[in-house]
C-alpha cells in the first residue's frame, strides 16, 4: 500500500507541474518536440491552435462524462460527484483568469458561467449525498 500511495503522490506532483508549464508556457513543450521532429524524419506540430491541446481537451471530457456516468452507476457514492465538481470549478476558475488576466474572449465567459455553474450544481449534489449517508 505505502508503494501505491508514492506512485500516487509521484502522479499528482508530476501532473500538476505538467498543467502549470501548460498554462504559464503553452508553446514551450510542443515547441520542445518539435525541434526533435526534424531529426526523427517527422513533421513538427502546429504550436498554435487546437493541435496537442486539443487531445488534452477531449481527454478532459472524456473524464468528466466517465465520471457523470459513474455518478449514474454508484449514486451512493460521493466521490464522483466530488471529483466531478473539482475538474467543473477548475475549468470555470482557469476560464475567469484567463478572461480577467490574458484576453476578455466571450468562449472564456461563457465556459466560466457554465462549468461554474455545473460545478456548484454538482458541488451541491455532492453535500446532499453526503449528509444522507451514515
Amino acid at each position: 500500500m505505502k508503494e501505491y500511495r508514492i506512485v500516487g503522490m509521484g502522479m499528482a506532483v508530476i501532473f500538476g507541474l505538467v498543467g502549470v508549464m501548460f498554462l504559464l508556457f503553452p508553446g514551450t513543450g510542443l515547441e520542445f518536440f518539435n525541434s526533435m521532429s526534424a531529426a526523427l524524419g517527422m513533421e513538427p506540430s502546429p504550436v498554435t491552435g487546437a493541435s496537442f491541446y486539443l487531445i488534452l481537451a477531449v481527454g478532459y471530457m472524456y473524464l468528466v462524462a466517465l465520471l457523470a456516468f459513474r455518478i449514474y452507476q454508484q449514486p451512493d457514492d460521493p466521490s464522483f460527484p466530488l471529483l466531478l465538481a473539482h475538474a467543473k470549478l477548475a475549468s470555470s476558475v482557469l476560464s475567469f483568469g484567463l478572461f480577467i488576466l490574458s484576453k476578455p474572449y466571450l468562449i472564456y465567459l461563457a465556459n466560466g458561467i457554465v462549468d461554474g455553474s455545473i460545478g456548484l450544481f454538482v458541488f451541491l449534489l455532492y453535500r446532499r449525498l453526503k449528509k444522507k449517508l451514515p
